[in-house]
């Protein structure tokens, strides 16, 4: 599946990206959302994954905004691995309540770790409540993308790890990672609606998979 990354910054734009999508993450922290906006949002009829980073709202602003979000049927919510359990605990225990799944998510936006480091973060989002592992990393060179991509082979092999490659040289995870058993992966809406850098668009992200289906 492509999860389309959208950073809107209003109810009415998002809902008009949300149009004709099947699979959606909603970036929340630069949106002015009230509870009410939130129940819009997160009751369409379509995968929604909530999403809110740190640095723009503090955390139990972004608490809330989680769990009204995930309350209001939200599929998936991310959370950041290694959070404050103050913080992340709140979010985990909505999720069980309400069915959703919860994306516990690893960013380095300076560079790959070496391999033991990021086998060591997967288990850690697993043994903080994540359904679902998320190692996006900055790729400098062909190794860090091998790194990354060589995570798929586990000895529990499952659709439950997403690996995204970030910045220029990291595309070709993004494109190749669903078919190594991520169960998803991300691209923006369209080109110039990046919410991440070496994000590649969803037309242009499905053209190239059906292509290497076709293979």
């Amino acid at each position: 599946m492509i999860c389309v990354s959208i950073a809107e910054r209003t109810t009415e734009t998002c809902l008009k990206a949300l149009e004709g999508l099947d699979f959606a993450e909603i970036r929340m922290e630069g949106m002015d959302l009230t509870t009410e906006d939130i129940r819009t949002i997160f009751s369409q009829r379509l995968i929604l994954m909530a999403t809110c980073r740190p640095g723009v709202l503090e955390d139990g602003k972004r608490r809330g905004l989680l769990i009204s979000a995930v309350e209001a049927g939200a599929r998936y919510v991310d959370i950041e691995v290694g959070s404050d359990s103050r913080y992340r605990q709140p979010i985990v225990d909505a999720a069980r309540a309400h069915g959703c799944q919860v994306v516990m998510s690893f960013h380095d936006y300076k560079k790959t770790p070496p391999l033991k480091t990021l086998k060591q973060i997967i288990a850690l989002c697993f043994a903080e409540g994540g359904d679902v592992a998320k190692i996006a990393c900055k790729v400098h060179s062909e190794r860090d993308n091998a790194r990354l991509l060589s995570l798929f082979d586990r000895e529990k092999p499952g659709s439950d790890l997403v690996v995204v490659g970030m910045g220029e040289q990291g595309k070709i995870t993004r494109i190749v990672a669903p078919f190594l058993g991520s169960p998803f992966t991300y691209a923006s809406l369209a080109e110039g609606k990046e919410t991440a850098a070496g994000q590649v668009s969803k037309n242009r992200l499905e053209s190239i998979m059906r292509s290497i289906r076709e293979i």
